[in-house]
């Protein structure tokens, strides 16, 4: 059986540029992680705007406990670039871009 499809994810977090990297170190010789849409959102709607998790799944139109897990992959992928010299890519995927619920 394959897995089921993932749920798209009500994205208003508007990014530009495609990477976050440190200054000095070329984009070639750089370890790139890969952030998506919903870990960005997710990080902004909860760290940023102070929104419960709840509340943030509400707005994004998943679960608390999608969110929980979006969460937690997007501070472990930000933690790791900023402590470890590494880019953050940004990703587009899974997101329907501009819907609000």
């Amino acid at each position: 059986m394959s897995p089921r499809p993932k749920k798209p994810r009500i994205c208003g977090c508007r990014f530009r540029g495609k990477a976050f990297k440190p200054i000095g170190v070329p984009y070639s010789e750089i370890e790139k992680i890969m952030l998506y849409p919903d870990e960005l959102e997710a990080l902004k709607l909860c760290d940023v705007d102070s929104l419960s998790q709840e509340e943030a799944g509400h707005k994004m139109g998943i679960s608390r406990g999608t969110v929980q897990r979006i969460l937690a992959s997007a501070r472990v992928k930000t933690a790791s670039a900023l402590t470890q010299c590494k880019a953050l890519v940004l990703e587009k995927n899974v997101c329907k871009k501009g819907e609000q619920p």
